[in-house]
């Protein structure tokens, strides 16, 4: 476990609570012997009083005879006692002149006809538990009757008993060791293994995949990994692609500036008709740039959230049929047919006018940019509460494929003829994006060869009410 910190860790916390539950445990066990010995011990002490107190009462002459014979038997000291503390009798193992256990408040109690139980222990270290009980005859009290037992054996009983838990707590802990180390070793290899997978990501190493099919919060872990794994490989492709495509579509018009600039400047021309239509190509190439530029702009404010927006109450209908004859120009120099029509009762829509003339213009012009024959049809349908606009086409469709990315920027169905409809690939996704800031959403239908149909919802507020004085 040299490298496996957690595992070291969750094997010392696992141990750490192993241990104290064994140490709780032990403790507990050895309370539940010691008080069950010394209860024990306690009622058979107090039985053995009560017995020779009744063979003390007892009128036969050989009656302390046969209590010290009970006594020596028993392993127990007797011991009877005056009201003044002297006794009068003693038997057993105990010696007789260790008689600090005698207290005057306990012989007290007993000449009152009550009976104590306690546990002693002499100068010597010895233990004891001694009963006493009154000796009553004729209905008077005339002695004070101990008992005292060792308890050596019960003591021997208890180390014996601890000893054996001890013993086994050593082997469960030893045990709890083992098992720790290979739970540990499991349930910390699923994160190794994403630490390193992480490590190889951080890396660059996008490709990699962590391998883990458990469905519980690891398996849940590793799949979010994976899905990072993915969106950063995702993220450095389209990075790539996005300079790539930034250099492809500069690269054009800077080289048609250079070489007619060139041109110009070093006279290579022969008639001024010629001299106009090169300053001509330079002038639409660097409106190309700027263009590009200004919707490279565009799109980096609406991805950083800083663009501003101006709502108004906007009637879009009026909106629309302007943007539509906007491009008629465009659209007669193909010989389209470009038609405009409005369903239901138009309602003013609460937007940020500029805005949404923008995003019309732009699907317009990417309509007529891929139509070469047939017709642009732009409907703009109002239902209570909601408003759909949709500009659809027949040009040359988008394949299936190729439908859930023709937002992204930079994005060409006609990869092979490149830049030959124009544009700067940055049309839709502008669209896309501030479709979502106006609070809209986007579809597209299209198929290959027939057309396309982009379509628009957007949700309509309520005009306030302006109010007669």
């Amino acid at each position: 476990m040299k490298n496996n910190r957690i595992g070291l860790k969750l094997g010392l916390v696992i141990s750490g609570l192993f241990l104290v539950v064994l140490l709780f445990l032990g403790v507990a066990v050895d309370r539940m012997f010691t008080s069950f010995y010394y209860a024990n011990m306690r009622t058979e002490t107090e039985e053995l009083a009560s017995h020779f107190s009744v063979m003390a009462e007892s009128s036969e002459g050989d009656t302390m005879g046969m209590m010290g014979t009970f006594a020596e038997f028993s392993g127990v000291g007797i011991y009877n006692v005056r009201r003044d503390g002297n006794v009068m009798m003693h038997s057993g193992v105990q010696d007789p002149g260790c008689l600090s256990f005698i207290r005057a408040s306990d012989v007290d109690a007993i000449y009152s006809g009550q009976k104590v139980s306690y546990l002693y222990k002499d100068p010597a270290g010895g233990r004891y538990f001694v009963s006493g009980e009154p000796v009553v005859k004729e209905g008077k009290v005339v002695s004070a009757l101990y008992i005292m037992a060792s308890t050596e054996r019960m003591d021997r009983s208890l180390a014996g008993v601890r000893k054996l838990l001890i013993l086994s707590g050593i082997g469960a802990f030893l045990l709890a060791l083992g098992s720790t180390w290979i739970i540990a070793q499991f349930l910390s290899r699923p994160l190794l293994q994403m630490q390193k997978a992480t490590r190889k990501i951080a890396a660059g190493e996008l490709e990699t995949r962590v391998d883990i099919g458990s469905k519980d919060e690891m398996g849940a872990l590793a799949g979010a990994i994976n899905d990072l794994a993915v969106d950063l490989q995702r993220y450095r492709d389209s990075r790539q692609e996005f300079f790539a495509n930034i250099s492809h579509e500069l690269r054009t018009p800077i080289t048609y500036l250079e070489g007619y600039a060139n041109v110009v400047k070093e006279r290579l021309y022969e008639t001024d008709e010629e001299k106009d239509r090169y300053l001509d190509i330079i002038y639409m190439e660097a409106r190309r740039i700027q263009h590009l530029v200004d919707d490279l702009f565009e799109l980096a404010k609406m991805e950083e959230g800083k663009i501003s927006l101006e709502p108004e109450w906007v009637d879009l209908a009026e909106l629309t049929e302007q943007a539509v004859e906007k491009t008629k120009l465009k659209a007669g120099n193909k010989s389209l047919e470009l038609q405009f029509t409005v369903q239901g009762t138009p309602e003013p829509m609460y937007t940020d006018g500029a805005r949404m003339e923008q995003i019309v213009l732009n699907l317009l012009e990417n309509a007529i940019r891929y139509t070469e024959r047939g017709t642009v049809n732009v409907r703009l349908s109002f239902q209570p509460g909601a408003v759909k606009l949709a500009v659809q086409d027949t040009g040359i469709g988008i394949p299936a494929d190729e439908l859930p990315f023709i937002f992204e920027r930079f994005y060409r169905v006609e990869k092979s003829r490149s830049r030959s409809h124009g544009g700067t690939g940055l049309g839709l996704s502008i669209v896309h994006k501030l479709t979502g800031l106006l609070g809209g959403k986007i579809t597209v239908a299209s198929r290959l060869g027939e057309g396309t149909c982009f379509e628009l919802h957007f949700e309509l507020e309520p005009e306030p009410r302006e109010e007669h004085l």
